[in-house]
């Protein structure tokens, strides 16, 4: 079995199918969580394990945690990365129309579960050398569109997670929250979808895919993994992949 490890959520479909794929693809091993399985990708690879868990609820992924699988799966990785991927866009609209639950269930998908990962992650990964955790960010962490509010704070709170984190300057980890660029995807479609009252810039949104200005998430993916892995990584805590640092 490779030495190469990865664990990656939301490996279902779109940009996190293409991560996964692609590190697969690497040699790595690859524990993958996810609500639903992904019996395709899972059928081209036999380094895939498959983890179904619905990362929205907390106390599931507490106890899942602490069943220790995921630090039976680290056991023996020379290199070892966590990808931060499952997010959900909703609830789209301006405060007064997004609704407890929904909220709450965004936080924990977009917030909560990528940081408990990240704490079990490290836990469990002591004394390997280069261990890697990479957050899914985007844009919209960075700068405040209306209606998205809930979904920009979620990624916002990644982004200084990483800062935070980095200066924390744990021995062998690297952490970087990234934002992939704009992919053509489920969540795409369902900004698409929106309403223009509860998203005033879905036009903006909707002129990128009838240009044809969408990464495919096989592109994007690749570009992810290969910053990722590189010896880039980790040097700045937030990096947007269209415009990254300087000498990166």
């Amino acid at each position: 079995m490779s030495m190469d490890k990865a664990i990656i959520t939301g490996h279902s479909r779109g940009l996190g199918e293409a991560l996964a794929e692609t590190l697969l693809r690497r040699g790595f091993s690859v524990l993958a969580i996810a609500r639903s399985g992904n019996a395709a990708l899972a059928g081209r690879h036999a380094g895939l394990r498959e983890v179904t868990l619905d990362l929205a609820d907390t106390a599931a992924l507490a106890r899942w945690l602490a069943d220790g699988e995921l630090a039976r799966f680290a056991q023996g990785a020379s290199r070892i990365v966590l990808l931060n991927n499952a997010g959900q866009l909703g609830p789209v609209g301006a405060p007064g129309q997004q609704g407890a639950q929904a909220i709450a269930r965004a936080l924990a998908i977009n917030v909560a579960a990528p940081i408990m990962l990240s704490d079990a992650f490290v836990a469990a990964t002591q004394g390997c050398a280069d261990r890697r955790i990479a957050h899914v960010s985007s844009g919209a962490g960075r700068n405040a569109y209306p209606g998205w509010s809930i979904y920009g704070a979620g990624k916002a709170a990644l982004d200084l997670h990483a800062r935070a984190v980095q200066l924390d300057a744990v021995a062998g980890l690297s952490i970087a929250s990234i934002a992939p660029g704009v992919i053509d995807t489920g969540m795409q479609a369902e900004i698409r979808g929106a309403s223009v009252a509860a998203f005033p810039q879905r036009a903006r949104f909707e002129a990128l895919k009838a240009n044809n200005e969408l990464a495919s998430p096989a592109d994007a993916g690749r570009s992810f993994v290969d910053y990722l892995l590189s010896d880039h990584f980790g040097r700045a805590a937030c990096t947007d992949l269209r415009h990254p640092p300087a000498g990166q």
